[in-house]
This record gives structure tokens, C-alpha cells and sequence, in this order.
């Protein structure tokens, strides 16, 4: 089994959580959202017919989609099911999130992998703590790692050990402080690939060193405004090469693409994206692209 390497060829297999199991009730939203930092309290009802959309794009391409399990011991961001693991060529590793609250999530997911036999070729241990949102494949040998607020030294040297015989080129490349500890920043809040030499990109974010290294590899950038960077638009999951899914209300940003080639869907998701800062990349984690 050849698991996922890429963050744009064909999406054939994603695990997801539904909010009905992430948010639960409106209750539930009401004593949760400030804990977790949301912008404002999410609509529950909204947020389920939110998710329908945004699954009725994903089953277009995607064969099969998982979901995570309702349960006790994880929070509203739970939602996001892309940061609790990674997968790599031979399988998953599982992570430790750099949010404390977010910690439980790893064990619930570890259960779900081995019941649906999928395999974990390791997990991070010690003091090393990362989010998915940190690590992204430029293609099938060339990994990115965010060092910032939510990944640090340690877990970038474990990743390093794990992937060694997957990865040629391993490139941790340092995030700003930006808005501060309390905030998610990831590697891929500013950078998402579309194409193996097309990514969408907000630069003022971006180390030099990391805009440079794109643009020496022949990928064209399609750069987001800031005030769609604050909607979502740098968030762009790729369903198969130039074929994207984008947060609705990012123009500027969906014309570039179209004018790039690329084919792109648009959810609602003021409540289950914006409100939680979690694009269409947060909400999914590809375990097999093709």
C-alpha cells in the first residue's frame, strides 16, 4: 500500500470529522468556543449544512471517506482531522499538537488507524510536539517543515529520523511570530500546492529563503490579498492537480487560480472554517492520493 506523499495528485481516500460528532450541540459550542479561541460562537445548524457542501465537493473525487469517531476526550478541534497525524509513503506518523488542548486527539486517532488497518510507522515521543498544518510535502521527496509556536526542535528531528530513507530533501523553514502564541500559525496557513509547480501563497508570511527555493523549483505563486488571507483564501485543498476547493468569498484569489487552469469549488464555511481559522486542508487529512 502506497500511502500519501503529495499534497495535489488525485485525493482517492480522506479522513474527516463531522461536526455533528466535532461541535455536537449548540450547547456544547456555547461553553466551548471561547476555550478554544474561536472567532465567535459557530451556528450548529449552519455548521452542518455547511459541511454537506463542503462533503458533496469532496465525493466528486474522493472514493472513500472516513470518519472520525464521536468522543469525550477531544474538543470543537477535533473538526480539524488534519493535525493529529501525517502520512507518509509507508504510512501514518502520529503526531503531538504544539495545542495542548488539541494532545488527545492523537490516541483517539491511533485506535481508528489500527481498526481500519492502516498503518503507523511511528509517533512522536519525549517532549516533541506537531501539527499536520507544519508539514507539507512540495512533492514525493521534498518535505517542508514549519518550525514555529506549534512544532518545535525536537519533533523536526524525529520527522527528520522517520522519513530519512522517504525524503531527499528535508527543509524546515522557520515561521514568523505573527500574531502570537495563542494564534495558529502553521507552514500552511501562507503556502498551498495546487500543482506540482503551482502553490497559493500569501509572501509577506513567507522566510526568503523558503519564496525563493518555490520560485527556483519553476512554481508559479498565486498570491493571496490580506484580506483574503484573513477569509481563508491561502487555504486550498487540492483534489487532483489544479483542481482546488476554496472558502467562498476569495476572488482575487479563485480568479488567479481559474486564470492558472485551475478548476475550482467553492463551500460556504463561514462556521466551520473561518470561525475556527480551518480551511478545506484543516478538514481533511489524505491518506491515499493516486
Amino acid at each position: 500500500m502506497h500511502y500519501c506523499s503529495s499534497m495535489y495528485t488525485p485525493l482517492k481516500h480522506v479522513i474527516v470529522k463531522h461536526p455533528k460528532d466535532a461541535f455536537r450541540s449548540q450547547k456544547h459550542l456555547s461553553d466551548e468556543w471561547k476555550t478554544f479561541n474561536y472567532l465567535s460562537e459557530p451556528n450548529f445548524e449552519e455548521a452542518l449544512k455547511e459541511y454537506a457542501e463542503f462533503v458533496e465537493i469532496l465525493k466528486k473525487y474522493v472514493d472513500t471517506i472516513d470518519y472520525l469517531p464521536l468522543s469525550d476526550e477531544v474538543g470543537l478541534d477535533s473538526l480539524y482531522a488534519h493535525d493529529p497525524v501525517k502520512f507518509t509513503p509507508k504510512g501514518a506518523i502520529l503526531l503531538k499538537s504544539g495545542k495542548k488542548l488539541r494532545q488527545p486527539e492523537a490516541s483517539i486517532y491511533k485506535e481508528f488507524l489500527k481498526d481500519k488497518g492502516i498503518s503507523i510507522i511511528g509517533e512522536l515521543t519525549g517532549d516533541a510536539v506537531a501539527d499536520g498544518g507544519d508539514i507539507v510535502w512540495l512533492d514525493d521527496r521534498t518535505l517542508a517543515v514549519g518550525r514555529g509556536y506549534r512544532t518545535n526542535d525536537e519533533a523536526i528531528r524525529q520527522l527528520k529520523e522517520m522519513t530519512a530513507e522517504m525524503v531527499d530533501e528535508f527543509i524546515v523553514v522557520q515561521l514568523p511570530h505573527d500574531l502570537g502564541e495563542a494564534e495558529c500559525l502553521h507552514l500552511m496557513s501562507f503556502i498551498s500546492m495546487v500543482d506540482k509547480d503551482l502553490a497559493v501563497v500569501h509572501s509577506r508570511l513567507m522566510p526568503v529563503f523558503f519564496r525563493q527555493l518555490l520560485v527556483e523549483r519553476g512554481i508559479q505563486l498565486v498570491e493571496v490579498p490580506k484580506d483574503e488571507y484573513d477569509t481563508l483564501g491561502c487555504n486550498v485543498l487540492a483534489l487532483a492537480p489544479r483542481v482546488c476547493v476554496l472558502p467562498e468569498g476569495n476572488t482575487v484569489t479563485k480568479q488567479q487560480l481559474i486564470e492558472a487552469g485551475a478548476t475550482v469549488f467553492e463551500y460556504k464555511g463561514q462556521q466551520i472554517s473561518v470561525l475556527g481559522t480551518g480551511g478545506p486542508t484543516c478538514l481533511t487529512c489524505p491518506v491515499i492520493r493516486a
